[in-house]
């Protein structure tokens, strides 16, 4: 199959066009990146907070393990499931359009986490916060690579990763702050953040898939979160009740997902694009990659706070550094992905990426930030910074512009669903149930044993882009 180059011009978009193909240069293409850079930045503070919280959560509302399991992966199953959805949303009706839709829906969601008085009505509310990022996550890359010109998109996105780096490198920083004083102060911050997104969209371009018709796929639509809870919640409540029940539904509807979507006319994941190797591999790296990060980052919050006996301030700037290394180099290396191709900053970056997670497995119960912490969050800055803007730039430029949206989309859903699974499969792994999160020691264990499990899966996406990406000379 003949390799997709990264800066190779695509079709033209509706709404896309060479008067409006921005270039980082212009102030419009500067403010529409600022756009995507806050609406997504809303969704990445919204979890790094969450995780500060935990503790505080299970302590106010006298929740178990599989409760707070359940605060992070209510809202990444909505999420993972229907972000299809909203990607395909945004190619039929306007990107810019739905990605409104979702930052007002977000809003509204965050208030009802912010006052619910029980785990049951948080976990509701997080799982309606969830269906408002579904419809606002995808637009922000398909905004991206619809609006700008080709020799641009790469640098942009890489500058999107980078400039994320704030509002991740925020996130715990405030959010830990916020939740010192009372953790549902932290969801009320989203408010003002998604009015300031809603007056920056103002003056974005809008595009859409000209080409995009026909029904919408109801059967995708029901299977996916039916595959996705069913799978998930086996594996939070496994070995107890249901489990195996549930075990079953969920293997049973993502095989019927399967079926449906090779034989649905406008299928919601269209398998066409999947004959993309280069599709194909890097939607596969996606899926070890983040599911790493979302392990890692889940069991250092509670280890920092459980174990080591740090406040929720101070967990939550540990990983500080990982940001503000990405916010400088992510684009650097996004422009070099572009020059050079995307093969060797991607394979560097999971080895550097896995060596950051192995130096964190070595901390001790009571860790010294400088000489247990900050090493291994260094490295894992660097390899973020060498591998997300090369990985989600190319997995954009294996379709064609039409189809952003939806390609947004998978990629994302794959992400999610990659955290999604990572959190409920890893307690189970390293054998942390009930209350035992509040044990010290315990945490401390089943951290480490984490780690490793991170670590390995991200060399899984490094041997996948290895074996599976052409050589970068060859590519060019």
């Amino acid at each position: 199959m003949k390799a997709v180059a990264l800066t190779a011009a695509a079709r033209p978009v509706y709404g896309a066009s060479v008067s409006t193909s921005l270039r980082l240069t212009d102030r419009a293409g500067r403010r529409l990146l600022a756009t995507a850079v806050t609406g997504s930045g809303l969704v990445f503070l919204d979890g790094t907070v969450a995780n500060v919280a935990l503790p505080r959560i299970g302590t106010e509302l006298d929740a178990e393990l599989a409760g707070l399991q359940w605060v992070v992966n209510g809202y990444t199953l909505a999420l993972a499931s229907l972000i299809l959805v909203g990607g395909s949303l945004g190619d039929r009706l306007g990107r810019k359009r739905v990605f409104g839709w979702g930052t007002v829906g977000f809003a509204l969601a965050s208030v009802l986490v912010a006052v619910a008085p029980t785990i049951e009505l948080l976990v509701a509310a997080r799982v309606l916060q969830g269906v408002a990022a579904a419809l606002l996550t995808p637009g922000s890359l398909a905004l991206l690579q619809a609006g700008f010109h080709p020799d641009d998109r790469m640098k942009a996105i890489g500058a999107w990763t980078g400039m994320l780096g704030v509002a991740t490198a925020g996130g715990p920083v405030l959010g830990g702050w916020l939740v010192g004083i009372d953790w549902r102060i932290a969801f009320w911050i989203n408010l003002p953040i998604a009015a300031l997104v809603l007056w920056l969209l103002r003056t974005a371009p809008e595009s859409r898939d000209a080409e995009a018709a026909g029904r919408y796929d109801v059967a995708g639509l029901l299977l996916a979160p039916i595959a996705l809870a069913g799978i998930t919640w086996a594996l939070t409540a496994w070995p107890g009740q249901g489990a195996p029940a549930a075990a079953v539904v969920g293997v049973v509807a993502g095989v019927a997902f399967v079926v449906a979507q090779r034989h649905a006319s406008h299928p919601m994941t269209p398998p066409k694009l999947f004959a993309s190797r280069v599709f194909t591999v890097i939607n596969l790296v996606t899926l070890f990659v983040y599911a790493a990060l979302a392990g890692s980052m889940f069991f250092l919050a509670v280890y920092l706070q459980v174990t080591a006996g740090w406040t929720p301030l101070e967990a939550g700037a540990a990983t500080v550094p990982v940001s503000v290394v990405m916010l400088f180099l992510a684009s650097w290396f996004g422009g070099y992905a572009t020059r050079h191709g995307a093969r060797t900053p991607m394979v560097a970056g999971a080895l550097v990426l896995a060596a950051g997670l192995a130096l964190l497995a070595l901390a001790p119960d009571r860790p010294n930030f400088l000489l247990h912490i900050l090493p291994g969050v260094l490295l894992q800055g660097f390899g973020l910074s060498m591998l997300v803007a090369p990985l989600t730039g190319t997995v954009l430029a294996a379709v064609p512009d039409s189809r952003s949206g939806v390609a947004s989309g998978i990629n994302n859903a794959v992400s999610r669903t990659a955290g999604l699974l990572a959190i409920a499969a890893l307690p189970l792994l390293v054998g942390l149930s009930g209350d035992d999160y509040r044990i010290p020691h315990q945490v401390a264990d089943a951290y480490r044993a984490s780690m490793w499990w991170c670590a390995g899966w991200v060399l899984v996406g490094a041997a996948l882009t290895f074996v599976g990406l052409r050589p970068d000379r060859q590519r060019r």
